[in-house]
């Protein structure tokens, strides 16, 4: 096998398909967003423009 020939090469993202989304508001702006994880009750959970934000400190 080449490179380029190995099985699934550019086919699939991560561990198989698609992403699950769930929806979770903002802790930041308060937004509803949808996040690639099961949000966790008590720990915060940033929207796409808030956590590029924080993530520049």
């Amino acid at each position: 096998m080449g490179f380029g020939e190995r099985r699934g090469f550019g086919e699939r993202r991560g561990f198989g398909g698609p992403r699950e989304m769930h929806k979770a508001v903002c802790s930041e702006c308060g937004k509803e967003c949808e996040v690639p994880f099961k949000p966790t009750e008590g720990k915060p959970v940033y929207c796409r423009d808030c956590f590029q934000k924080r993530k520049k400190f």
